[in-house]
């Protein structure tokens, strides 16, 4: 059993097929935030003791998880990077976030914001906008979404604008994609795979996170929206 959180579980459906065809391995799914107080969200699953072998989300999570003694000691492995990019609604003028004073205006501007409960959008309300000094403008008119995909609350006209993962944005319906947050107000954030501390199956667990994290893997994880972390850190 593998639960991934929103950040990378395009790139895993797709790749956990691939090995199933190459290993005639099956693979259990199961999705949820890498933080956050939903009942599905990852470390409240774990805290549950459900039924897992491997975990895949956002670095700053699973290192917790490890610190409470939840992961397999030496496990973590990265396995992809990411970054935050915005998006509005299908056939909605196109708003400037070409540098931080542009990204500043168009915040300002906008009537409602929208970004996740987990790695991103803890970021952008904790930290970006505070930067950006418009924390007491913009907060007021923002909403952090719980376990539901930024883009589609944006899709549906209940925000102006939204902030997610590129890898979460990409292939909701009913939005544009406008482009990534400029490097100089970019966060960018590994997700990564650590072995569950009571897998019942730790040796296939260990396979599984090698393949994920070994050149076969790449392409997939490009098209999803990220940057393979091991190509990253070995150009």
């Amino acid at each position: 059993m593998v639960f991934t959180s929103g950040g990378f579980s395009q790139a895993f459906d797709d790749l956990a097929a691939q090995y199933t065809r190459e290993t005639g391995v099956r693979i259990l799914i199961g999705h949820g935030p890498s933080m956050g107080e939903t009942f599905n969200a990852i470390p409240a699953r774990l805290g549950r003791r459900e039924a897992a072998d491997v975990v895949i989300l956002a670095r700053g999570a699973l290192d917790q998880l490890a610190a409470a003694g939840k992961i397999k000691p030496g496990s973590q492995t990265d396995l992809g990077l990411s970054k935050i990019a915005v998006a509005v609604k299908e056939g909605a003028p196109l708003p400037d976030i070409s540098n931080m004073e542009a990204v500043r205006s168009t915040l300002l501007a906008a009537k409602s914001v929208a970004w996740s409960d987990s790695a991103s959008g803890v970021y952008i309300q904790t930290a970006m906008l505070d930067r950006l000094g418009v924390a007491d403008n913009v907060r007021p008119k923002g909403r952090m979404i719980p376990a539901t995909p930024v883009g589609e609350i944006v899709a549906k006209g209940e925000a102006d604008i939204g902030f997610q993962q590129l890898s979460e944005l990409k292939g909701v319906k009913g939005i544009h994609i406008v482009g990534l947050l400029p490097d100089d107000l970019q966060q960018v954030t590994p997700f990564s795979a650590g072995v569950v501390s009571y897998s019942t199956h730790p040796g296939e667990a260990d396979a599984l996170i090698s393949f994920l994290s070994s050149p076969r893997s790449y392409a997939t994880i490009i098209k999803s929206g990220l940057e393979p972390a091991a190509r990253k850190a070995n150009p």
